[in-house]
């Protein structure tokens, strides 16, 4: 199959509606994520498969993710619509959301993504602060960068996914993207998305299936131990989460795994421009792709909206 597109706001750039999280190519040590030849595997099967959305940050992989990218996309960068950010920097995804470091940044990516322009710039889960475009100076930086012909488009990757850190952004930074977590267990955001179309910006959606949870990867007994994920959730945040998860999985159509019910659940959304699920192998690409080829039915859209109105981790 092919991929739909989606218009990504008003950018002017048009989105495959599931596209490519590429936080973990090259993340071998950090998400046991794919090397070189696997991931330029990956992206290559991604372009096949209409999957040209590609959602990627400095940082990621201590910047091995971009220069993956840049390998893989060299001789077709037209083919790809690429999305990375600000804020963090390799190595060690060292915090620094700076002014007057934006363009340093935008230099870094270009030379590891081996190309002149960017589809798509955002500011990197800035603190609050720096969410009010009226009040710092980065949103007239990258408007610059726009009026140049560096950047398509800018916008902001937020930080906590609350509604009201969406609605600052929409209201002061002239962003023509956002991107936020959205998913089956987190529908907090859906009132503000809806005003975000309206006024026509583009929304990028990950963590559609809740870092692993809505895969059936992890239940009530999962430690994370020694990985990053053991600083994101206590016990009793995994106890909540597992059973928000079980009854989660009491709505999915039979024949239909979680995880494809999850991706189809936030494809639902017309106002969604694209979802970032992340893939290690060409085998899970695939998997997220195929989970476009049917829509949710409408009355499990509907249960899984009232269910988000209920489910303790709203």
């Amino acid at each position: 199959m092919t991929l739909r597109k989606r218009p990504l706001g008003r950018s002017g750039l048009q989105a495959s509606e599931i596209g490519l999280g590429a936080w973990q190519l090259g993340a071998r040590w950090e998400w046991s994520g794919p090397g070189e030849e696997e991931s330029l595997r990956i992206v290559d099967e991604a372009l096949k498969l209409g999957c040209t959305f590609v959602d990627t940050a400095s940082p990621y992989a201590d910047g091995r993710s971009e220069e993956y990218l840049g390998r893989a996309l060299e001789g077709r960068r037209d083919q790809a619509v690429i999305c990375t950010k600000f804020g963090f920097w390799a190595p060690g995804y060292q915090e620094d959301h700076s002014a007057d470091r934006i363009e340093e940044a935008v230099e870094l990516s270009l030379s590891r993504l081996r190309t002149d322009y960017l589809d798509v710039l955002l500011i990197h889960s800035p603190p609050f602060d720096l969410m009010d475009g009226t009040a710092v100076p980065h949103y007239q930086i990258l408007q610059r960068l726009v009026d140049a012909g560096v950047v398509r488009a800018y916008g902001v990757a937020d930080r906590a996914s609350s509604a009201d850190e969406l609605r600052r952004i929409l209201e002061t930074t002239g962003s023509s993207v956002i991107e936020t977590n959205i998913n089956a267990l987190e529908q907090g955001q859906l009132d503000v998305i809806a005003e975000a179309a309206e006024a026509g910006v583009g929304v990028i959606v990950r963590t559609p299936l809740a870092s692993g949870w809505l895969s059936g990867k992890y239940d009530a007994s999962s430690r994370f131990a020694g990985d990053d994920r053991d600083n994101w959730w206590s016990e009793e945040d995994i106890r909540r989460r597992a059973g928000a998860v079980e009854e989660f999985r009491t709505l999915v159509p039979e024949g239909l795994s979680m995880a494809q019910a999850a991706l189809r659940f936030v494809l639902a959304q017309p106002e969604i421009s694209t979802v970032i699920p992340g893939a290690k192998s060409v085998a899970q690409l695939r998997a997220n792709v195929a989970a476009a080829e049917e829509p949710l039915p409408a009355e499990t859209v509907d249960a899984i909206r009232a269910f988000g109105k209920t489910n303790p981790l709203r």
